[in-house]
């Protein structure tokens, strides 16, 4: 096989998986691609023993024909990789001779099962095989995986705690449970029956069988809609559409940079915190993609107001925040309050002439969010992501605060 062969295929620049095949058409070598017309074609660059390695150099040149399949996204690229690597196990594929270092998904064999990333060392020294329910894996790319498994959880929500679920010792851990299951980390529905079924939808998404759970989901839609339940059949028509266009953002990387574009939603929240005025600060966090960048976090001093005020300090930070014009703008605001902390926000962005929405998380006498202000669409479609940055946004001030008041106390 030459370039001139490759260069004369018309080969899809889409994501997907390719195969190099050997002159009895046995499969040499699996591998996975943003692009597969890039990918495939770095193969026939000059100097590829130097650029990658003597083996795939060596693979290429025993190689007689190519092969490729078209996926949906990087993700599902990812997962069809991984299992046919599994089942075929290609001689030039190191993955298949030595895994101990990758990271493994296994879902538990326990009432209320637990999706967890293990180490191929760990597995057999923590798990039995009665322990594993379902075993997916190995995954090479530890960063690649651990991005993919943040899209997944916001597709189907799951527990992944150290101890098995019910089993909790401290006020502690169950006290953590219930804020993941505030802030849409962990499920909603306390039904083991619709937990089991989300079980199985994850175990149907790693095995590539994601159209047999937009069939099903479809099916459950309409039944629900000619029900008259239309809450619940949109909610479930919002995930279908997701399914169907899984973001990939968070999987197109260069080297080690991760690149998003403008379909993965910046959202931004703010909090203040002080102790009756004194040493007060602000602080931004950011979510992206449904996870929490915390390379993006930002703390402010407040200079303007020496009494409590914090719709005041609020008008601070957001308009210290927005003449960073080298930061990029989000998509949605989140503030910590009511309507007169939102009434704040949305007055600095008008004066800045920018049209970005506003919404507001009000709590209730222990902080814990009962309602979101703002546009309706909004909080659908990111209700989850708005309640975990602004949680994140809570933590960071809280944080903030305590720490320039150890420096005062040490001065």
């Amino acid at each position: 096989m030459t370039k001139e062969q490759i260069a004369k295929r018309k080969i899809p620049d889409n994501p997907g998986v390719y195969f190099f095949l050997g002159k009895r058409k046995e499969i040499l070598y699996i591998g996975r691609a943003t692009s597969l017309k890039n990918r495939v074609r770095s193969y026939f660059a000059p100097e590829l023993r130097e650029k990658r390695s003597q083996l795939i150099e060596n693979m290429v040149a025993e190689a007689k024909s190519l092969d490729v399949t078209v996926t949906d996204s990087v993700l599902e690229a990812m997962i069809l990789e991984t299992n046919l690597i599994r089942t075929h196990k290609p001689s030039f594929n190191t993955i298949s001779k030595d895994d101990k270092s990758y990271n493994h998904l296994i879902i538990t064999n326990e009432e209320w099962p637990r999706v967890l990333v293990v180490r191929g060392k760990d597995l057999t020294a923590d798990y039995e095989r009665k322990d594993i329910l379902y075993h997916f894996g190995p995954f090479p790319s530890g960063l690649l995986f651990k991005d993919a498994l943040k899209i997944v959880r916001r597709l189907f929500k799951f527990y992944d705690t150290k101890v098995a679920v019910g089993r909790e010792k401290t006020k502690m851990a169950r006290g953590k449970i219930d804020f993941n299951r505030q802030i849409g980390l962990y499920p909603h529905e306390q039904s083991r029956t619709d937990y089991m079924r989300t079980i199985r939808h994850i175990r149907l998404f790693f095995e590539g069988k994601k159209s047999q759970i937009i069939k099903e989901l479809e099916r459950e839609m309409k039944a629900l809609a000619k029900e008259e339940r239309f809450e619940e059949a949109d909610s479930i028509k919002r995930k279908i559409f997701s399914l169907k266009h899984i973001q990939d953002v968070a999987l197109l990387k260069d080297g080690a940079r991760i690149y998003r574009d403008d379909k993965t939603a910046r959202i931004e929240a703010y909090d203040v915190a002080h102790l009756g005025g004194s040493e007060m600060v602000g602080v931004m966090t950011v979510v992206e993609g449904g996870s929490a960048n915390k390379a993006e976090y930002r703390k402010f001093k407040i200079q303007s107001v020496k009494k409590s005020n914090d719709t005041g300090a609020l008008a601070e930070i957001l308009t210290r925040r927005l003449a960073h014009k080298e930061w990029p703008l989000p998509q949605l605001i989140a503030v910590d309050g009511a309507a007169a902390q939102r009434n704040v926000a949305e007055k600095i962005l008008k004066r800045l002439s920018l049209s970005i929405p506003v919404v507001a998380v009000t709590k209730d006498e222990k902080h814990r969010p009962i309602r979101i202000l703002g546009p309706q669409k909004l909080l659908k479609s990111y209700h989850d992501d708005i309640l975990l940055a602004n949680a994140e946004a809570h933590r960071f001030a809280i944080a903030f605060h305590r720490e320039k008041r150890r420096k005062k106390l040490t001065i």
